[in-house]
């Protein structure tokens, strides 16, 4: 028994020559001897792995024959008739550098195609991202072209459905925005009427203590003068805690603050007020109670509440103070003054509004206590309610905070 290679002839043309470079070949027999192809065709290295897929039967290296790299497959084939058993070795090897041309024109033309693409993304996004933002261009440009005092509508029908959400929101903002700014000017106009008048007395009372010759007259002229001076400054720091209040520019921001030790505080300064006035002036807290605020309004808000209370409870009355802890902590003042009828509990929170029963009380008051108080409270975020107090006398004013995380009082 002898192995014999059997080739067909367009398999070996092939082998001679091919376009994209050489093959080789070479058949060794089962014992070792040379049957067909280039019999210097070099071997297997005894380092070469075998193949994960066919790992009993073919090995793949890369050598040089013929002063050529060449990648080269070893088959090992069973061969066996009735007089011979063995395997018998296939090697099959072809030139790399045309192999490597082959993957260069291959990437080559991949890589145009990728770039027509990319380029054509590029410009189909472009066009299509000007199509998009072309409304919203346009929204733009009408925002650049406004007055600064123009705070009126945008029309929906500018952008397309899916932005129109926004600008109904931009809508919705800007009424906000124009409110306030009435309310502004509103309240700038209250203020110049409010501070016109004791500025105009104060014109009148220096005219006639010029004129006057009298030492008794002009001493009477000069105590009027320091009373309205009084008033005067007392308006205007008003309106100045007013603003600050409004806008929440006190300093020292939102930290955990002590509502308890905030009364208490306001409580010993306005204690000697009330003992003047023979108020029995009470405070029932608990231990501490934290919340989330700003302590300098938070102590301007108690000084206005305990400060109204004392001017409208004649003597002889009481004034109590409470402050629950809990999940919501609470304020409330509880005096037997004179009360605020149910009709104008919703007015008093109006600059410059005084209720019929306060003026008739202290009608030098400015008017501004209890609007302080509202925009305090509205800065808190907390709740303010007024009611009757016990009995149905006087009156009771409640300030609940919102639940707050804060665990411990800033230092």
């Amino acid at each position: 028994g002898k192995v014999v290679a059997n080739v067909p002839y367009v398999a070996l043309d092939s082998f001679e020559t091919d376009s994209l470079g050489r093959l080789y070949y070479k058949v060794t027999g089962i014992n070792g001897e040379f049957v067909s192809g280039y019999d210097d065709l070099p071997g297997v290295p005894p380092d070469v792995p075998r193949s994960d897929a066919y790992p009993a039967l073919v090995r793949f290296y890369h050598a040089r024959y013929r002063d050529q790299p060449v990648g080269i497959a070893a088959l090992h084939q069973p061969v066996y008739d009735d007089t011979m058993r063995g395997i018998a070795l296939i090697q099959v090897g072809e030139t790399i550098d045309a192999r490597r041309g082959l993957s260069r024109q291959i990437l080559f033309d991949t890589l145009w195609r990728q770039a027509v693409l990319v380029v054509a993304a590029a410009l189909l996004a472009w066009f299509a991202v000007r199509f998009v933002l072309r409304p919203l261009m346009r929204l733009r440009n009408e925002v650049e072209a406004r007055a600064s005092t123009d705070l009126t509508d945008f029309d929906p029908a500018l952008v397309h459905k899916e932005v129109r959400p926004l600008v109904a929101a931009m809508n919705r903002y800007m009424e906000r925005l124009q409110g306030l700014i009435n309310g502004q000017r509103r309240f700038i106009a209250d203020a110049s009427h409010q501070l016109r008048t004791p500025l105009t007395v104060l014109k009148t009372q220096a005219e006639l203590a010029l004129r006057e010759n009298d030492p008794r007259a002009m001493r009477e002229i000069v105590e009027s003068i320091a009373r309205t001076t009084d008033a005067t400054v007392h308006l205007a720091n008003r309106l100045l805690t007013l603003a600050r209040a409004e806008h929440g520019a006190a300093e020292g921001g939102m930290a955990a603050v002590s509502l308890v030790d905030v009364v208490r505080q306001v409580g010993l300064e306005l204690a000697l007020a009330a003992v003047k006035k023979d108020i029995d002036l009470s405070l029932d807290a608990p231990l501490d109670a934290i919340i989330n605020g700003n302590a300098l309004l938070l102590h301007e808000l108690i000084v206005n509440l305990l400060d109204n209370a004392i001017r409208y409870t004649p003597a002889g009355g009481t004034i109590s103070l409470r402050v629950t802890a809990g999940t919501q902590p609470a304020f409330e003042i509880d005096d037997t003054g004179v009360g605020i009828p149910a009709a104008e509990r919703e007015r008093v929170f109006a600059p410059f509004y005084r209720a019929a029963t306060s003026q008739q009380v202290n009608p030098g008051g400015a008017g501004l206590g209890l609007t302080i108080v509202r925009d305090i409270v509205a800065l808190h975020n907390a709740d303010l309610t007024l009611d009757s107090g016990a009995d149905g006398r006087g009156l009771r004013i409640r300030v609940v905070f919102p639940a707050s995380r804060v665990l411990t009082p800033a230092v």
